[in-house]
């Protein structure tokens, strides 16, 4: 029902920015929250920010948000992930994610997000 496919990654250098993409279709119903995780090679899939559709409301992680910022354009069913100061410790591959329940509730966990694009991977080198 719902299809995302995330764009904007690539090869930076520590200190470099990158802004993220993660372009929806399907019913908003199925999307109220969309988050941004990503994994790092043999790590788990961890939360990077999330916003509530609906009302914009955003829930960065507290390590991230000094760096990181959610946004959404609704017109365009588009959300962005703009990363600034970027750290090695940051490379990942960045994943788009749709969850049907509100922010709050969906949270970091993974299982809780019904849909995922394919990724976009990001590569900061020191």
């Amino acid at each position: 029902q719902v299809q995302l496919v995330e764009s904007g990654g690539g090869s930076v250098q520590a200190g470099g920015s990158l802004r993220l993409s993660c372009a929806a279709s399907g019913n908003i119903y199925y999307r109220e929250c969309m988050g941004w995780f990503r994994q790092a090679p043999g790590k788990e899939r961890e939360g990077v920010a999330r916003i509530h559709t609906p009302s914009g409301n955003t829930y960065p992680r507290d390590s991230l948000k000094g760096r990181f910022t959610i946004s959404q354009d609704n017109a365009k069913n588009t959300v962005y992930l703009q990363m600034n100061s970027l750290k090695p410790e940051d490379t990942a591959m960045y994943y788009c994610a749709a969850s049907e329940l509100p922010c709050y509730s969906a949270s970091w966990d993974v299982r809780r997000y019904n849909y995922w694009g394919q990724g976009t991977k990001v590569t900061v080198s020191s």
